[in-house]
């Protein structure tokens, strides 16, 4: 048995938002293994199915991001899920928009979203999907540390949306992989430029 968890925050004002690029993910995988509809349970949006001969629930916390572990400990402990088989799906800031990467284990990052997981789980030993949105720019115009919190919190320029709806296909695929083939091979696919699996 899988879980994927997909990161955001909940409410019509965060949709389209850089930090809820998980979300998207999550109702990706949904929509394309009729995965739902998702309900309520564990303090989040849960649905079981079979994601590709897999066995695999989904989850997207309803609380907010710095508060997304207490639904991914629940859903954890309730399905004795193993931490090999718990897909965490989330933005990252340290990858350019578009890049992929895929890992297993490690810190948080200073992802809020992670660090409350790690915080209720009591480790980071889970798998990952990073799905690069980029840093703000500074004054200069170069990338730089900037305002990340209104960085994340803001939308996606309208402008992107064909390119951000082909990341969120992706990412989707990239889970799909993982599921299938293993997070190493997985890992080799996908850990490459973000135009192409490699």
């Amino acid at each position: 048995m899988w879980l994927i968890a997909g990161l955001g925050n909940p409410g019509k004002k965060y949709e389209r938002n850089r930090h809820n690029v998980g979300f998207r993910v999550a109702d990706e995988l949904a929509r394309r293994h009729g995965v739902g509809p998702l309900k309520e349970k564990f303090g989040g949006l849960h649905g079981t199915g079979i994601i590709r001969g897999e066995r695999a629930s989904i989850i997207k916390p309803m609380k907010y991001m710095n508060l997304s572990g207490f639904a991914v400990s629940q859903a954890v402990q309730f399905q004795g899920i193993d931490p090999s088989q718990l897909v965490v799906v989330h933005d990252e800031i340290d990858l350019p928009f578009a890049r992929l990467r895929l890992k297993s284990g490690g810190g948080h990052g200073g992802h809020n979203g992670l660090r409350s997981i790690m915080e209720q789980l009591g480790h980071g030993d889970f798998l990952r999907v990073r799905i690069g949105v980029g840093r703000p720019e500074t004054e200069q115009g170069e990338p730089g540390s900037g305002k990340v919190a209104n960085h994340v919190l803001s939308d996606f320029p309208a402008e992107m949306d064909r390119d951000v709806a082909a990341l969120v296909e992706r990412a989707s695929d990239a889970v799909e992989a993982i599921l299938t083939r293993g997070i190493r091979a997985a890992m080799n696919d996908y850990n490459g430029d973000g135009k192409t699996a490699d």
